[in-house]
């Protein structure tokens, strides 16, 4: 019984470890949860064969196979088809427009990952936006929830309705049908879509992001390199007392001194022969560089108009991790960053040591060909022009048909989801819709290691008797409870952390929770289980909770409030609707 004991103090600790770490995150999600789920190992709360048995779960698997249909659909351009509809009726047909958009995000999100059709519209948003004359920042939080709201209607809509099912399926759950959730999330997203219309005005801040910003400047700027030449003038002097570089309508972006850019910023930095100085100027001042005897212009057709365009990093981009300095953007594409911003903050003019995270904006400078080039090779989200890479639109019916199909089996029992999944995936790359480079770019690995940990760490939890523990600490109070206020604690309980942490985190330790509150009260475990997918789903109150909340955090010049001032109120609605739908029609007579 001591063993017991100590297996249940340590399970508990780890998993109290985790969830902090997560919370600061001085490490990667995923390595966190990998190393709970070694030390889980180690100490012998998960025998390793256990482990080898949580890599079998089929739900992993079905989600990365749902990443590739979603990234064929992109590919495919029939996201972007739309989003040209959109774009060129913005002005003729606002209201149809905005109506068609959130139709467009819902629908889409259902059924394909909500992220990648979050990314393609941010920058449709913005110009609509532009073209009613309003902030940005009214729309793209109903963009993040709407795409929230779709995800929550089907099975597959995201990844954590596939993940709770998994995890219920080896509880000996039967295995949840496609649409066996859609009527509560419909009515949901109803609900939740009137909330929008009528409160938003009153909730979301009128704020100008970077793009609104810049668009509205109307020089035309160019960038150039200039040499300091033998005998110049300019040599051993400082470079921020330089009158010919301080001028208005001039901006020193870097300096190159043997093919290494200097720290421009130290006080008591002295220009040396060969020095190259990259200069931002308009047409005027560049005429007068190219007279001035003092520099000497590296190339004469060196000069080439540029734009300065905010970019926003997005899962599956292979900047994130890396640094500007491990980038070397300026030699490889010709492209220059001036400014990182996260969580709408400025991270300072130091940026070459700083690692890039997804939802970052990077505002980065350069000719346009040279930024479509960077953003195509890289995967960098370009929040005024997104079509970087050429579609292969003739495709567009196949992968469409496969989608069909995938549904249409499921829901008539034909195969389990991960036999459909999986035979749409290989029909997609037979049929040459995407090519196979590109789903190794979409499988992310970070993704896979961070869900099979969490599984592991769920069986842990289990297996250690963590989870009987907590059940008969609780049992003598679970009947004092009606069950609609039983199932709105759940649902309040998993929400919260939600917001705090991963929400796959979340629903693989809550759901064996909820399985096991089902089972004392002698009642059905799915409807239970319902709810944790609706509650680990809905992350309104904050931009950390959600992935696609997080995406619009810095486009939408937003603060951390703003997603309070919104989000908890429609959490409150939610966990109270969910709480009396679900007991009121799937737990009869409760």
């Amino acid at each position: 019984m001591v063993f017991i004991d100590y297996e249940i103090t340590l399970c508990l600790s780890l998993l109290a470890l985790m969830f902090l770490l997560f919370i600061i995150e001085p490490i990667p999600v995923e390595v966190t949860a990998l190393s709970v789920t070694v030390l889980m190992i180690m100490s012998g709360i998960l025998p390793s064969q256990e482990f080898l048995f949580v890599l079998s779960n089929p739900a992993p698997w079905t989600i990365m196979a749902m990443f590739v249909i979603s990234g064929a659909l992109v590919r495919t351009g029939v996201l972007n088809k739309m989003g040209e509809f959109i774009s060129n009726n913005s002005e003729k047909r606002p209201a149809l427009v905005i109506g068609l958009l959130g139709l467009i995000t819902l629908v889409g999100s259902a059924f394909i990952n909500n992220t990648p059709v979050v990314v393609i519209l941010i920058p449709l948003v913005i110009k609509l936006a532009g073209d009613l004359n309003s902030p940005a920042s009214r729309y793209l939080i109903p963009l993040s929830y709407l795409a929230i709201m779709g995800g929550m209607l089907t099975l597959i809509g995201t990844s954590t309705n596939l993940l709770i099912d998994g995890v219920a399926q080896s509880y000996d759950l039967e295995p949840f049908g496609m649409f066996e959730i859609t009527p509560v999330a419909l009515a949901l997203a109803v609900v939740g879509i009137c909330y929008l219309f009528f409160f938003s005005r009153l909730l979301l801040p009128d704020r100008n992001s970077l793009t609104e910003i810049l668009s509205n400047q109307d020089s035309k700027s160019f960038l150039t390199e200039v040499l300091i030449p033998k005998e110049s003038p300019l040599i051993d002097k400082e470079l921020s007392s330089t009158n010919i570089f301080t001028r208005e309508g001039m901006k020193i972006v870097d300096l190159i001194r043997d093919e290494k850019s200097i720290d421009i910023e130290a006080s008591d930095f002295l220009l040396e022969q060969g020095d190259r100085v990259v200069l931002r100027s308009e047409i005027g001042e560049l005429m007068g560089l190219k007279e001035n005897n003092d520099l000497m212009m590296v190339d004469t057709f060196s000069s080439k108009q540029t734009i300065t365009m905010e970019t926003l990093i997005p899962p599956g981009c292979t900047l994130v991790g890396k640094s500007l300095d491990q980038l070397n953007l300026r030699r490889r594409f010709g492209v220059y960053a001036l400014a990182i911003h996260r969580r709408n903050r400025d991270l300072g003019k130091k940026l070459e040591k700083i690692l890039l995270r997804v939802g970052d904006t990077l505002l980065i400078e350069g000719a346009s060909k040279d930024i479509k080039r960077l953003a195509a090779e890289v995967d960098l989200a370009l929040l005024a022009e997104p079509n970087v890479r050429a579609y292969r639109r003739k495709h567009a019916p196949l992968v469409i048909s496969v989608l069909v199909g995938l549904v249409l089996s499921t829901v008539l029992g034909l195969a389990p989801l991960f036999i459909v999944a999986l035979a749409s995936v290989t029909f997609v790359l037979c049929t040459k819709c995407i090519d196979i480079e590109e789903v190794y770019e979409l499988i992310d690995g970070k993704i896979l290691v961070l869900i099979f940990s969490l599984l592991a760490i769920g069986r842990s939890l289990e297996l250690s008797g963590a989870l009987t523990s907590f059940m008969e600490l609780i049992n003598p109070y679970l009947y004092l409870a009606p069950i609609p206020i039983l199932l709105w604690l759940l649902y309040l309980f998993t929400s919260i952390l939600t917001e705090m942490v991963s929400n796959n985190a979340v629903a693989v330790v809550i759901t064996p929770v909820a399985i096991s509150i089902a089972s004392s009260l002698g009642l059905d475990a799915r409807p239970f289980v319902m709810v944790i997918m609706i509650a680990a789903s809905a992350s309104f109150a904050t931009p950390i909770g959600y992935q696609t909340n997080t995406m619009v955090y810095g486009p939408g010049a937003y603060r951390f409030t703003d997603f309070l001032r919104i989000g908890v109120p429609l959490n409150l609605i939610f966990g109270i609707l969910t709480a009396f739908l679900i007991s009121f029609f799937y737990i009869p007579g409760k």
